[in-house]
């Protein structure tokens, strides 16, 4: 049986924890960056998990991460 491949763009934007989780960047962060509160910027800096609903599709472009 071949090797799977993992998707090159979903390698890029999510990271998989020792745990198990999915987490992501969150949106948001350079478009119209001078008005948003520095307070609300530094929350962007912070991976969060992904939602539920997106886990199934995400595994399996990214079968070597779990």
């Amino acid at each position: 049986m071949p090797k799977m491949k993992t998707h090159s763009g979903a390698k890029r934007r999510f990271k998989i924890t020792a745990g198990g989780k999915i987490m992501r960047m969150h949106g948001e962060r350079s478009h119209l960056r001078r008005k948003k509160a520095k307070r609300r910027l530094r929350a962007f800096d912070k991976m969060v998990e992904v939602a539920p609903a997106s886990r199934k599709q995400l595994r399996r472009l990214l079968p070597y991460g779990s």
